[in-house]
């Protein structure tokens, strides 16, 4: 990737705008260099979402179980199952898990390793965030300004929430990498507007990903219909490339419901019946039953993903008003229209979020890439707010002077995600540390059991667990549906029985099913927790005490009751000489075996 011979091709082919629109949007030539080199800056996006996909833990647990699990069904045959994929509810698309199922399972062939194949998708997912980052990257260095792009990348690579949002096996991963590529398209007219692209990339995001995600195109459409009806573009051509998008995406939909029947045996359109459910899904059903959260939520969320960089992404737009219309400086080299149409889209996925009463982190990621946008060309307009040598306030002060003021804040900020991200990591990374010791030859035996108690949402995956060994749960004091088993048989015509035949005891209420309980005396292996000063319950034992139980493997676990905020939020070395109320206390997270098993 030679930034030099793109900058060349760009400047012998003209700009190509819509009839009038360079009366919107004066073209601007390339600029004669990227501050970072695109390979450069690849390589330094890889290198952090690669990190990301060796060491960093399953913050979700409907990451297991939505996805690693259906994944675990399709290249191994057994699997546990959410009432989700239930044929009778049907509100996941089999067509979503197939196209991450088949490089993994290459992965696993070739590695002949389940473990492998697990870390392989995520490394290949680390590698497809680094990728659309980039052509991200490009488009805002080529278009807004190349100081914009830096600061983007820098966001991007050292913040916490792309840190474990880029190699997560999540729908919500996979609209963020969408939506960057959608927003480069919107984003990138040389050579013309490219809409279809642009409604085609938010379309599979929205169809194979999360639907919602759709949301976050709604500003681009409304910026080229403005610029229709006022007569700078004409009107046949701006409803060709919607029409040509609208195509596009309906290919992409009919391949879906295809292989979705083909799993369900039944026609689905899976994008709809997410909708319906989490909308219009009535009385005590819909996503408000798993909980709810305080209208701060992802304001208190983003603040620790993203410190600096969110409040950035906040004033994002009442900064660039203000020097657009109180002192007239030009911050991008874009019109003001468009920059503002830039920064819109994150404030409206903001706004639609934090009005629904149930949140959770991941619903956040489709947004991340533009409220990196949003806080790189904030800062760059402080930056020049600042750099002005007109500057009422700044104009005195010499250019030295403004830097070292300005370095200590972009260190602060890095340093400070970079210490979370370390913090999280060394916390709560045990349960993907554990079971090294059931890989060992003729640890195990086909039929053995790893149970879960009250640690059932730690578990990683069955990819963990050696061929045949399969995961249960016993009684805890949780007392929601908890998944099943996908049907192992050979039963009736067709691949895959376990997509297509309805499971017992699920239901989309979330109500306890007795039936997926297994008793503890029937467990070969269990894992389980003990953080001091941990009591006994009646559905809660503390099995690490109970001489019933031997350890195989214990990995320290973060105390998060008995350690401070700070020590929560940053990564504190356990050093003697901090004070105890900064010290990050522990308990252990551990693989037991039955004694006499």
């Amino acid at each position: 990737m030679d930034p030099s011979n793109e900058q060349s091709k760009q400047r012998r082919k003209p700009i190509s705008m819509p009839t009038g629109v360079q009366l919107q949007t004066t073209p601007k030539p390339a600029p004669a260099r990227f501050y970072l080199p695109l390979n450069v800056a690849f390589y330094l996006c890889f290198a952090s979402h690669l990190l990301a996909a060796l060491y960093a833990p399953i913050q979700d647990c409907d990451e297991t179980f939505n996805y690693w699990e259906p994944l675990h069904y399709l290249t191994h045959g057994y699997g546990l199952q959410t009432w989700e994929y239930s044929p009778e509810y049907s509100i996941r698309s089999w067509a979503y898990v197939l196209i991450h199922a088949i490089p993994a399972k290459i992965a696993g062939l070739l590695g002949r390793s389940k473990i492998l194949e697990f870390y392989a998708l995520r490394v290949i997912l680390a590698f497809i965030c680094a990728a659309t980052e980039i052509r991200l990257y490009s488009a805002i260095s080529r278009v807004l300004n190349p100081r914009i792009g830096v600061i983007f990348l820098m966001i991007v690579a050292f913040s916490p929430g792309f840190f474990y949002a880029s190699s997560a096996f999540l729908p919500s991963s996979f609209t963020m990498y969408t939506s960057a590529l959608g927003l480069t398209s919107f984003m990138d007219w040389h050579g013309g507007p490219k809409t279809a692209t642009g409604i085609m990339w938010f379309g599979i995001g929205a169809l194979l990903g999360w639907p919602f995600a759709g949301a976050l195109i709604i500003p681009f459409v409304i910026e080229e219909w403005l610029i229709t009806l006022i007569g700078q573009a004409d009107m046949f051509e701006t409803f060709r490339r919607y029409l040509d998008g609208v195509v596009r995406c309906l290919i992409v939909l009919a391949i879906q419901v295809g292989i979705d029947a083909f799993f369900y045996h039944a026609p689905v359109v899976v994008p709809w019946r997410i909708v319906a459910y989490n909308v219009f899904g009535g009385k005590d059903r819909g996503p408000d039953i798993f909980g709810t959260e305080p209208w701060d939520y992802y304001v208190r969320n983003l603040l620790l993903n993203f410190n600096l960089w969110f409040v950035l992404a906040v004033a994002s737009g009442p900064l660039f008003l203000l020097q657009s219309v109180i002192f007239k400086q030009k911050t991008t080299n874009q019109p003001s229209f468009r920059t503002l149409t830039f920064l819109i889209p994150f404030y409206l996925w903001l706004c639609i979020f934090t009005l629904q009463p149930h949140k959770e982190e991941r619903f956040m990621f489709p947004a991340y890439p533009l409220l990196a946008l949003n806080a790189a060309i904030a800062f760059h307009s402080f930056l020049a707010w600042i750099g002005s040598p007109n500057s009422f306030v700044f104009g005195k002060i010499p250019a030295k002077l403004k830097l070292a003021a300005v370095l200590p804040i972009i260190f602060l900020a890095i340093n400070v995600g970079l210490l979370r991200i370390v913090g999280s990591v060394t916390a709560y990374r045990a349960p993907l540390q554990i079971y090294g010791t059931l890989q060992v030859p003729n640890a195990t035996e086909s039929g053995d059991t790893v149970c879960f108690g009250k640690d059932w949402y730690r578990f990683p995956s069955s990819h963990f667990l050696p061929n045949g060994v399969h995961a249960k749960f016993i009684k805890s004091e949780f007392d929601g549906l908890l998944p099943g088993e996908f049907h192992e048989g050979n039963t009736g015509f067709g691949l895959f029985p376990g997509t297509w035949l309805i499971p017992s005891g699920m239901n989309d209420r979330n109500e306890e099913d007795p039936g997926k309980y297994t008793d503890v005396q029937h467990c070969t292996y269990l894992v389980d927790s003990y953080m001091p000063g941990m009591r006994a319950t009646e559905h809660e034992p503390l099995y690490l005490r109970d001489e019933k139980w031997e350890r195989i493997s214990c990995v320290p676990f973060l105390d998060a009751s008995h350690t401070g905020t700070v020590a929560r939020t940053l990564w504190i070395p356990d050093l003697p000489f901090i004070p105890p109320k900064y010290r990050r206390h522990w308990g252990e997270h551990c693989l037991l075996r039955r004694r006499n098993s």
